[in-house]
């Protein structure tokens, strides 16, 4: 565990990293290809360093990370497709970042086309990594042990709403809390008619 952290969430912390960088870095490219502005190009070169560099920290907690969390074949196999296409994603802006370093950071304007092709390529190709990886997630539980699925589960069972009510859940926080006493909900006896 790192600062109470475990694999799983470490690389759930980490995976932002690729499609914010990487996406940005595209962006700056062809804003500053499109508005010929070197600042920008100066971001995009920066923020593909970064990015390549946060696909890779991203990559390695996965793979410690898939190791640590209980799961099915199914989800296996979407893991497997989800690593495959990381790697994917790290070739190509790694080839890009490398390209860009023997530039000195500038493509030659011939160079532009191909380079710019390629990072929207990468990007599209990154969703698709996402995608895969919200899979895992929000459709296969990843993360989360099996036990806490299972009380989970039992939790949501239980919670029911009156006809026509309407019922709005606050996010994250209420969660946390225990529950609210003073609301008569369905599934809870009313005492106070008997």
């Amino acid at each position: 565990m790192l600062l109470g952290y475990d694999a799983p969430r470490i690389h759930a912390a980490l995976n932002d990293l690729p499609p914010a960088l990487l996406t940005a870095s595209v962006v700056f490219d062809l804003l500053g290809t499109w508005l010929k502005r070197e600042s920008l190009k100066a971001a995009g070169f920066w923020t593909l360093i970064g990015g390549v560099l946060g696909t890779g920290a991203a990559i390695i907690s996965g793979l410690v990370a898939e190791d640590a969390v209980q799961h099915s074949d199914q989800a296996h196999e979407i893991m497997e497709t989800h690593e495959t296409v990381a790697f994917i994603v790290l070739g190509i802006f790694g080839i890009l970042a490398v390209w860009r370093i023997v530039r000195r950071g500038v493509w030659r304007e011939k160079e532009q086309p191909f380079a710019l092709t390629a990072g929207v390529i990468g990007v599209v190709v990154l969703v698709y990594a996402a995608m895969l990886g919200g899979k895992l997630v929000f459709d296969h539980g990843l993360g989360i042990p099996s036990s806490r699925l299972e009380a989970i589960a039992g939790e949501r069972a239980g919670h029911e709403h009156e006809e026509g009510e309407r019922h709005e859940h606050p996010s994250g926080a209420a969660a946390a809390r225990p529950a609210d006493t003073t609301r008569t909900h369905p599934a809870a006896a009313d005492t106070s008619k008997r």
